[in-house]
Order: structure tokens, then sequence, then C-alpha cells
């Protein structure tokens, strides 16, 4: 079947889909899905604008409200995961994975679900070291710093990506495996994005719990976007036994949404002839998610997940078979994922702007659904009942330092939960953001055939290819609470044989027909991870 991939989409549904009829009203090419790399933007109302931790002039309703609201419904069914420019309260509501809209599936925290046979997995947001070990606490309404932390990745999803063993065909990530620029054209990057340079050669650039995943689950195919650069690599991986066949991932990093830019491939995948159309839930991953239930932690408090190194009673949370069996018992068989999208917000209407709504803490009734049918912990009514407590627990010791204060006192504190989010509008640390790249051209003028800047025939000259080091892998130094999150450098450097990903670029062309954009503008806005240097500034 044919899957289209697209990097960051910021919002660009109409964009998104026009291209894809575009492209096969002009080669006969329909894929059968869409996999979308994060930044997706479900943007519903201006509620979800203000959970957007982006600066004001980057918030923007975008087009998705349209297919909320049941105006316009997605030609493709569309699965995504979420990356550091969402609408955090909206995902928030479907940490195990729903639907936004009809026919556009979001896969939650992380999540593996099938389509006619084919096993996608994938993670939502990006690696933060000094969030890597708390639950997932936050909630709406955000201050300064959940409204970021909240698309934060957090080790007990990957411990339980980590407990799958068998295949993954597909896996996506917002952010890159930190690494995977070594198994690639390194060269083309570099010229392509000089600022990188620091990072690459210090081995900074990516996540180092993406890699983590990467070298686990070997998947055959595996998508990231949040760098805005085309990239492909190939990876072979060692294998731990003798008798264990060797396995290779392809990479492939898209751009995102705009003219000129490489922002969506068309491939083909291996799929099941006599499966149905349905997108379905993956029975391993239902029965890790039952196994894992008690590692559910809604709080501040870093810890570490389960390990073998003597202080656990159990570190091994991966299924058997009979646990497999039971799952799909428990569904008569029936793998569908059930179309049980509900509208849980009002719906953005142009004609009457609400500027001043404020978000609020949603229950998602796909997620009380799914929790009631799997028996698994509803986290968003665990974080309501864990504030709640604390509120009882705070109006108790206010009224004993009451009793202790003078008449003219207070013991009022300010809420932890601060509502003014007039300051989201400075710079956010955790991001690069690329601004001036391009207008919204009409589509009409745009293109999906290759320009004369890159070749039909989409290959990689891997100069530089190397077996997966070990140092890819999250250390203790990586996931502890610091801003420094430098590794060891990978000092492993066995070359394999040189392949490429023989696929077909595509990219949206705006009304200059001569594809120069203007003058464009890339700014580092990430000081404490990316090395800024002003590149690129005028062409």
């Amino acid at each position: 079947m044919k899957v289209a991939v697209a990097g960051c989409c910021h919002g660009a549904l109409d964009k998104m889909y026009e291209t894809l009829e575009l492209l096969q009203r002009r080669h006969n090419v329909r894929p059968d899905l869409l996999l979308c790399c994060g930044d997706f933007q479900a943007v519903r109302n201006e509620a979800d604008l203000r959970c957007m931790a982006v600066p004001a002039k980057y918030r923007h309703m975008q087009t998705f409200y349209r297919y909320y609201s049941g105006e316009k419904k997605a030609p493709v069914l569309t699965v995504f995961i979420g990356g550091n420019h969402e609408a955090s309260n909206h995902l928030q509501e479907l940490p195990y994975g729903g639907w936004v809209a009809p026919n556009i599936y979001y896969l939650g925290y992380a999540g593996v679900v099938r389509f006619r046979g084919v096993r996608i997995g994938g993670i939502s947001g990006i690696f933060k070291s000094h969030d890597y070990r708390k639950g997932h606490f936050e909630c709406p309404p955000y201050n300064q710093q959940t409204i970021r932390s909240a698309y934060h990745v957090r080790n007990i999803e990957v411990f339980k990506l980590k407990q799958l063993k068998r295949p993954i065909d597909i896996f996506m990530s917002h952010d890159w495996p930190r690494s995977i620029y070594h198994y690639g054209n390194k060269n083309q990057l570099l010229k392509m994005k000089s600022f990188f340079r620091q990072e690459v050669e210090s081995n900074t650039l990516g996540s180092p719990a993406a890699s983590e995943l990467l070298q686990h689950l070997k998947p055959t195919y595996w998508f990231s976007a949040h760098l805005h650069v085309k990239f492909a690599a190939f990876m072979q991986h060692q294998t731990n036994s003798k008798e264990e066949l060797p396995k290779a991932t392809k990479f492939l990093a898209l751009d995102k949404c705009l003219p000129h830019r490489d922002f969506l491939q068309i491939i083909d995948v291996e799929h099941d002839p006599s499966a149905g159309d349905s997108l379905e839930y993956d029975a391993e991953w239902i029965a890790v998610l039952k196994a894992t239930n008690s590692l559910i932690n809604v709080t501040q408090t870093s810890w570490n997940m389960p390990e073998n190194n003597g202080l656990h009673a159990k570190w091994d949370y991966s299924v058997t078979e009979e646990a497999i069996k039971e799952v799909l018992e428990e569904l008569n068989h029936n793998l569908k994922i059930p179309c049980n999208f509900t509208l849980t917000a009002a719906c953005y209407d142009p004609s009457k702007p609400q500027k001043k709504v404020e978000p609020v803490h949603t229950i998602n009734p796909q997620t009380t659904e799914f929790c009631a049918q799997f028996g698994l912990t509803d986290i968003n009514d665990r974080i309501q009942q864990v504030k709640e407590e604390g509120s009882v627990r705070g109006e108790h010791e206010e009224e004993e330092e009451e009793e202790e204060m003078d008449s003219t006192g207070s013991a009022e504190e300010p809420s932890e939960y601060n509502t003014d989010n007039s300051g989201l509008s400075s710079i956010n640390p955790d991001e690069i953001m690329l601004d001036e790249e391009g207008g919204d051209e009409d589509l009409s003028t745009c293109s999906v055939d290759p320009s004369p800047d890159h070749p039909p025939d989409f290959s990689a000259s891997f100069s530089d290819i190397r077996i997966m080091p070990d140092s890819m892998a999250v250390s203790s130094d990586d996931a502890m609470d610091s801003t420094n999150e430098e590794p060891e450098k990978s000092g492993v450097s066995q070359q394999v044989e040189e392949k490429s990903l023989n696929e077909r670029p595509l990219k949206r062309i705006g009304g200059n027909e001569n594809g120069n954009s203007g003058i464009k503008k890339i700014k580092r806005r990430n000081q404490a991870i990316y090395a800024a240097e002003e590149e690129d500034k005028t062409e």
C-alpha cells in the first residue's frame, strides 16, 4: 500500500490534503494512509491557541477546526503524533490515543496501532532531561513552565514501548534519534544546516530516548520531523545472537509544510491484502498497557522505571502470548478501533471570536471508554483527584495558619496554575523556530514535481554508516534534573554496505516560478541546546 509521510504540519491541513489531491490528479497516485510526525496543531478554538508554547505571532487558528466541527472531513485516514507546537490541552484529553476529528487519529503519549496488517508505533513530544523522569502531572490552565513540560517525553512511555517483542513496521518520533546523523550523508546535512555542526560533532543533536527505542525496536521505517530539513539514513543493527537475522532501519526526516520544501514523501509498504481498511488496536500494546498500569505517575516526583539492578522485585513487564490472547478474547477478536469521536470543546467561529476564553481540564469520553474496557487508569481523572486532594489539604493548612495569624494577616498563596498567559509570547527555550519561511500561496500554483534543486530520484549518499553505538541509549546523566545534556561521544565506526532509499520527493512550489521565495531568516530559539549561529540570512 502507499503511505504518505509528512513532516511538521503546523495546522495546515487544507494545504496538506490539497497537495495529496494534486498528486492524484497529476500522477494518479492516491495514498491509503497519511502519517504526520508532529506539530500537528489540532487547534479547536481560541483557548487551544493559548495552550501552545509559541510567541503570539505564531498563534494562528489555521484550518483544523473545520475538520473538528464536521465542516470538512479528512479525505485519507490520518494518524499523527504530538510535537512541541501543539494544543496540549486538546491532546492531553487522549493520553492513550483517540480521534481528534473524524478520520484523524492521535497515537497518544505513546501508542501502537495496525492498518492493513502494518504495525505503526510512535511517541509524542520532545526529549528534555529535567522532565524525563517525572509523571504526567500537567493540566490546563498551564503556567509558563507546564505549558512546555506538558509535551516533554517521559520515561514511562519509553519503558512501555521497550516491552514490545513483536516486530514494528513503522515508528514515528518528532525529534530525531540522537546519533542518527552518523548513518546518512552528514556532510550534506551540515551544508544545508551549518548551525547543527557543534551538536553533531559533540553527538548532542537529537533525543537519547528515541535512540534507545530505535536500538530496541529496530523498526523497518523510522520517520521524524522537528528540525525542518529532509534527511535520510540507513542503519544496520547489531544482532544479539548468531541465530538472529540482521535488521536494518530506513530513517527519513521531513521538512515543514511550506512552499519549496520537502515536507511530503510517498512510500510503498508491504501489507496484508486480506486485512480490512479499518484502523485497529494492537493486541500486544494493549496487553503492555494493562501490565504497566500500576506504574502510572501523575506527580512531579522524579523516579526511575524498574530495572534489573537488585532494587525492584519486577522489572520485566513484557507480555506473554497468553496475555495477548486474553486481550483478543476481551475484544471478541474484533480489533477495529471504534469511530467514537466526540466534541469536547466549542469550535472556533470566525464571526464570533472569543479572545478571553480560558482553557479547562477535560475528561474525554473516548478515554473513559477505553480505560473502562481494558481496566486502565484514566490519567486525567487521576490528575483531578490529586488536585482535589491537594486542595482539601491546602484548606486545612490555611485554616490552621489563619488561627495563628493576626486578623489583618493572610494565608493565601498564589495559585500553582497561573491563568495569566500574557507572558507566553516570550521566547520558548525548548524550540527552534524558522521565521518568515513562506506565505500562504495559492495551491493552484503548487506542484508536486521535483524542482531542479532536488533530482527526482531520492537517494542519499551514506558516506558515514556505522553500527548503532551503545552510547545512544539514555544514560543516567541524560535523565538527571540538569540542563547539562551532553553524553559521551560515540567511538564506534564500523562500516557497513552503503544503501539508499529510492523514494520520490514531493514538495509544494509557491507562486514564484523561479523557486526564489525571497529573504529567509533562520532563528534558533533554543540557546541551551542548540548553538546559535547566524546563517543563511539572505540569499
